[in-house]
């Protein structure tokens, strides 16, 4: 097949699952097992896969759930499965070409969400202001104090009691 973006089809087929009720774990796991196959077969528009090298892939350790999994994905067509009951020459796949057009796929959930899909003009992420820079070393001698009496500590205003006993008086020979 030409034209397989690697990248694109993988966004296009985890929105597709995410919106799939149907599918769980191992479903996903043998089809991007699938998918990896197909590519290092330089996505070939049909391969042969041995079952026992797919389980052992897609860390799929039952037979059933391999069979269940790979014709339930035939079925919702995400591939094209083919059995061959003959172990010499492998079963049949043919993957579906997701989200690779030339076009810029976009999200269907920003409808959803009410928001845009173009890039936003003001950051998201906002700083964190603190009090005192800690972080400097005049100011860390000041943010930690230390009360042996209780066995309690204070760093910046934040207390927390001293379960190893780290002060000055600490008998190493008494257990923790």
């Amino acid at each position: 097949m030409e034209g397989i973006n690697y990248i694109k089809h993988l966004n296009g087929v985890f929105e597709r699952f995410s919106r799939d009720n149907r599918l769980n774990p191992s479903h996903i796991s043998l089809y991007v097992t699938l998918f990896q196959i197909w590519n290092t077969e330089y996505f070939r528009a049909e391969f042969y896969i041995n079952r026992a090298d797919v389980m052992k892939m897609s860390k799929i350790g039952s037979t059933a759930t391999y069979h269940r999994c790979i014709k339930q994905l035939d079925h919702w067509k995400y591939i094209l499965y083919q059995p061959s009951h003959n172990p010499y020459k492998g079963s049949k796949v043919k993957m579906f070409n997701f989200g690779t057009s030339g076009e810029q796929v976009l999200n269907n959930y920003c409808a959803q969400n009410k928001t845009s899909s173009k890039q936003p003009l003001i950051g998201i992420t906002k700083h964190i202001q603190t009090k005192k820079n800690i972080s400097k070393p005049e100011n860390l001698k000041n943010a930690i104090s230390l009360d042996f009496k209780n066995g309690t500590k204070l760093f910046g205003d934040v207390q927390f009691r001293d379960n190893l006993k780290s002060g000055s008086d600490k008998d190493y020979g008494e257990p923790l």
